[in-house]
């Protein structure tokens, strides 16, 4: 009964997969390297057992990256020594945010600190200005402002251009797309700079007048979901989750290579135990989940909501050993999460509020019971990761391994028959976020699906 455990904390199939998604290089929605790394999972999920393994396509608004910079404008004053025009270019310094225009503007710069919405509302006139922030939310607010609610609250005040500084030290300028559902493309240029570059802006250039230049190229490209399933052909199934794009300045390793690697390594140890299985389970491998949530969205709109009985939703982990299991208040989760850790007395961590991040929220603004599982982190913010930093030498293959069997042995659970999930009416989810503080930024950034 227990072989499998053995079996899986020796497999290299999961590790494999991970060293050959890194590999692949830029795995950006709707890029060549995103279809490479589609068919790589697609042909490993067929590989370890799964059924029918497949590629649905659909089309996602394509962005690709040129050079971007910060630069002083002409006629300006500079510090004694300080000549050169451009003061941040280059990928250690400059990055441009995905889906930001092909465009340059200029305007007074103003540092906003955290950037949070009383930030903006105390600033004063910002009509023109060139706006940064912090990658960080303050202790004294008691929600996390996400990048792209602060790049609308920068459109609505009427900015011509904004910086995303990160807060963490070791001169990673941090990556993120901005743009809306509605318009995939945002309304104005936006870099990332490194914590480093970001406070010698705030020292040396508040009050001057910078321009802030992008180039890139938008086209229409084409993403796609994985889709492959083990166990008994019933009507109601479990999906088993995780996106494959990546950001193209690094080789997201964690973001999120390691959760795509451990549903693989999930989905060879569940196809061994299928006589365990009361219930199907559905493995669906996103892309285009970097750039709004597009993959999950598409996919989630067409489900029956009465027949996903949960989705588990990998994204984020295997850095380090905790496992986070966001479960969103579906009492039924929070204990089959429990029961499995003190089963396996592996540390995890169990969280009740909404996430409207990453591929499980689509499912769950629909009431459909999902998880967001995810490493654990002391500190604030993604670390290195959504930087050039997120390379594979950062995870341990034995965190992966220990993961895949909790998570298994979650699916497990989940998929026995005498255990049954709640759904939730849309309107409890949204009173929810209300009640959370999370709804004011979701409609500021068009995702409020209500």
């Amino acid at each position: 009964m227990t072989d499998w455990i053995g079996d899986t904390f020796t497999s290299d199939v999961g590790w494999s997969h991970l060293e050959s998604l890194v590999d692949v290089g830029n795995r950006m929605a709707g890029s060549d390297g995103e279809r490479e790394a589609l068919e790589r999972t697609r042909d490993a999920l067929a590989d370890v057992g799964a059924r029918d393994a497949r590629i649905e396509p659909f089309d996602v608004q394509g962005w690709t990256r040129g050079d971007s910079a910060i630069r002083r404008v002409a006629g300006g004053d500079a510090p004694d020594g300080d000549e050169a025009a451009t003061v941040a270019s280059g990928a250690n310094q400059c990055v441009a945010l995905p889906r930001s225009p092909s465009a340059e503007a200029s305007g007074e710069f103003v540092d906003l600190g955290h950037g949070t919405p009383e930030d903006f509302e105390t600033a004063g006139d910002l009509d023109g200005a060139v706006v940064m922030v912090s990658s960080d939310t303050p202790d004294s607010l008691d929600r996390f402002v996400h990048r792209r609610e602060k790049y609308y609250h920068a459109v609505e005040a009427g900015a011509a251009a904004f910086v995303f500084a990160n807060h963490v030290e070791g001169t990673l300028p941090p990556t993120g797309s901005v743009g809306t559902a509605d318009e995939p493309i945002g309304a104005i240029p936006a870099v990332g700079v490194s914590k480093e570059t970001g406070a010698r802006l705030a020292r040396r250039r508040e009050g001057d007048d910078l321009a802030v230049a992008v180039d890139c190229a938008a086209a229409e490209a084409e993403s796609g979901t994985v889709v492959a399933e083990v166990g008994p052909a019933t009507d109601e199934y479990l999906i088993v989750s995780a996106h494959v794009d990546a950001h193209d300045i690094a080789e997201g390793a964690m973001d999120n290579g390691a959760g795509t690697a451990t549903v693989v390594e999930v989905a060879r140890a569940l196809a061994a135990r299928e006589d365990d299985l009361d219930t199907r389970v559905r493995f669906c491998a996103f892309g285009a989940e970097e750039v709004g949530l597009v993959g999950s969205s598409r996919f989630a709109a067409d489900v029956d909501a009465d027949r996903v009985k949960a989705v588990v939703n990998v994204d984020s982990n295997v850095f380090g050993r905790t496992l986070r299991f966001d479960h969103h208040g579906f009492d039924a989760l929070e204990a089959a999460a429990e029961r499995v850790g003190d089963r396996f007395d592996h540390p995890v961590s169990l969280g009740a509020e909404l996430v409207p991040h990453s591929d499980h929220w689509p499912f769950v603004a629909r009431g459909i019971p999902g998880y967001m599982v995810s490493g654990e982190t002391a500190d604030r913010g993604r670390g290195w990761g959504h930087t050039g930093a997120d390379t594979l030498d950062k995870l341990e293959s034995r965190n992966l391994r220990e993961q895949a069997i909790v998570v298994t042995e979650l699916v497990t659970e989940l998929a026995d028959g005498a255990v049954t999930t709640e759904r939730r009416d849309p309107e409890a989810i949204a009173a929810a976020l209300e009640s959370e503080g999370k709804a004011t930024g979701m409609k500021v950034t068009g995702d409020w699906p209500f």
